[in-house]
């Protein structure tokens, strides 16, 4: 179905039309329209187009009114103060657009224009490390973000750039050559994740501690890095030991918090080792790197360390060792010639910014980047505790991510268990639901919140039934399901013939948003206003409820119908706005 236009665009394009007819010179004008408190609309762009012509402004917008002409869509057009335009829609307009919203399974969201190709890196936890909470933004903002750009027909491809190389890898693997059965598995069944990490965690303490203590077992690691690097058969088949056992354990967590993942989008740093040398040598023969002290380096202008001296971007060290610009620049130059993206979009921690800025220059020195390839790094910042701190357990250790996720749950299921007074869930439908709220509180927490920002880690508000939650927007969805299951014969159908109420315009209005809302989120990379989009339809809804009885036996069958028809589109948008950022909205809470 073809895309529905919001009555916001209508009125846009009718005022854009009405400003060329009454002042032909002015070319194609914008009217400068927002929602109101006045009206539905106001339209500021007569005053700085009357400034600009000379014009006097209320006697401009008097000739924009007389210019637009008859419209249904339009009940009035009040001419304010110096020049505004108050402009009010019809009751009619609004159920009419909302039905043909209704009619369409995308909910009238147009797909873009001009679609292309957005490789999107997140979610990089390390090889034979615990994830921990620092790891959860990267994958919860960069999987909302591959909903969102895939719904507007973007072609998406995933990365997952895991640290699966580098110097430790020596030791784990020569411990693991010196004791061959410490990642064996105790069951011939499935393995859990949290098994898989038990092993690899007590592999890591015990090969440290040799490491640290041993001069003879530090010698032979540096020779198996070697052996590693140098691609020794023996060597990598034990490093794939380590990737493949890493894997188990991720896959679980990523398990728990409801996204997949899957194996062809997982390209560590492992993945772009043999076009390393040929990213280097490009760059030296380019002019754009020049060695300096030995290291391979890019200098740039506006990069100083404390000293007020030049800080490089070192490619490749003195030592001949290759450091993370080298794989990050290669992983460019893949995504760009082999993948064909035209956007990279990577979803990593703010304190990484200066680091990127340089790659990203680098890579544009390089030709890899250009005014049609753009690279963006989404920075997103640092999970606090609910004291403002970052967030440590009580004896000072990163917080697990696994722990974390249980801990949500574990309040998540009270709330639901709690709220079940009248025992209509089994015990299987509340853990299912605790699963479903727990983990939707943790997403939309951080979703929420600027990604840029710094937010807070509160359970208790994070599953709170008040105030800007997940759980408020999920119980509000199951409340429609609830109408809508004790409506009787009453069916949703729209009637443009009926007069609405306040409650039932602003409710409306707001759906006649989640198009444009969509749009906006998509092309600035911003989820946090697809929450707020959400959380202020929910707080429509909960004044509706207020000022408009649904089912009410004084309500005329047209008036029930109509009011169901309005809860129901509420609900579908939900249910859509909420998926999109990767949310569950269970039909009973």
């Amino acid at each position: 179905m073809a895309a529905v236009p919001s009555l916001a665009s209508h009125v846009q394009q009718r005022l854009a039309d009405a400003l060329s007819a009454a002042l032909p010179e002015a070319g194609s004008a914008d009217p400068l329209l927002r929602r109101s408190d006045r009206a539905d609309f106001q339209a500021n762009g007569i005053l700085a187009l009357a400034k600009k012509t000379k014009a006097n402004p209320r006697e401009l917008a008097v000739k924009v009114v007389e210019a637009i002409g008859a419209d249904d869509a339009l009940q009035e057009i009040e001419v304010s103060g110096p020049g505004f335009l108050n402009i009010t829609v019809s009751d009619a307009a609004i159920v009419r657009t909302l039905a043909a919203r209704a009619a369409d399974d995308r909910l009238g969201v147009p797909f873009n224009e001009h679609p292309g190709t957005t490789v999107i890196d997140y979610a990089q936890p390390n090889v034979a490390k615990e994830m921990h909470v620092g790891h959860l933004r990267s994958a919860v903002i960069g999987a909302a973000m591959v909903e969102i750009l895939e719904f507007t027909g973007e072609t998406v491809i995933r990365r997952h750039h895991i640290g699966d190389w580098g110097t430790q890898f020596g030791m784990l693997i020569q411990y693991l050559i010196e004791h061959p059965h410490e990642l064996d598995h105790k069951s011939e069944g499935e393995v859990s994740g949290e098994e898989a990490m038990s092993s690899l965690n007590r592999l890591y303490k015990a090969s440290r501690a040799a490491f640290d203590s041993d001069e003879e077992f530090k010698a032979r690691s540096r020779d198996r890095v070697v052996a590693l690097q140098s691609g020794d058969p023996e060597t990598r088949a034990l490093w794939q030991r380590f990737v493949d056992e890493s894997k188990i354990y991720f896959y679980s967590v990523f398990d728990r918090l409801d996204m997949e993942i899957h194996d062809a989008d997982v390209v560590g740093e492992s993945g772009y080792n043999d076009m390393l040398d040929e990213t280097c040598r490009i760059l030296e023969e380019s002019g754009v790197a020049v060695r300096s002290e030995g290291a391979l380096c890019v200098f740039f202008d506006d990069v100083k360390g404390p000293d007020g001296k030049p800080t490089p971007l070192i490619v490749k060290k003195s030592n001949g060792g290759y450091g993370y610009a080298a794989t990050d620049l290669s992983a460019i130059r893949d995504r760009v010639s082999a993948l064909q993206a035209d956007t990279l979009v990577y979803v990593v921690d703010a304190r990484q910014a200066l680091h990127f800025k340089m790659v990203f220059e680098t890579a544009r020195r390089a030709g890899w980047l250009n005014d049609e390839v753009k690279a963006v790094q989404l920075a997103f910042g640092t999970v606090l505790g609910a004291d403002g701190k970052p967030f440590k357990t009580r004896e000072g250790e990163t917080v697990r991510l696994v722990d974390l996720l249980a801990e949500a749950v574990q309040h998540a299921t009270a709330v639901v268990r709690e709220k079940d007074r009248q025992n209509q869930l089994t015990e299987a439908e509340i853990a299912e639901r605790g699963e479903q709220v727990g983990i939707g509180a943790i997403k939309y927490a951080d979703l929420s919140t600027s990604a840029t920002r710094d937010y807070r880690f509160d359970l208790d508000q994070m599953v709170s039934l008040n105030g800007d939650t997940s759980v408020y927007l999920q119980y509000a969805y199951a409340r429609i399901q609830s109408i809508k299951r004790n409506a009787g014969e009453f069916r949703p159908a729209a009637h443009p013939e009926l007069p609405l109420a306040p409650a039932e315009r602003a409710l409306g209005l707001h759906l006649d948003r989640f198009a444009e809302t969509v749009a906006e989120v998509a092309a600035a990379y911003e989820p946090h206003k697809l929450a707020a989009y959400l959380y202020q339809l929910a707080s429509h809804l909960t004044k509706f409820y207020d000022q408009c009885h649904v089912l009410s036996a004084d309500n005329p069958p047209e008036v029930v119908e109509n009011r169901l028809f309005l809860i129901d589109l509420t609900a579908r948008t939900l249910h859509q706005g909420m998926a999109l950022l990767g949310i569950r909205t269970p039909e009973r809470l």
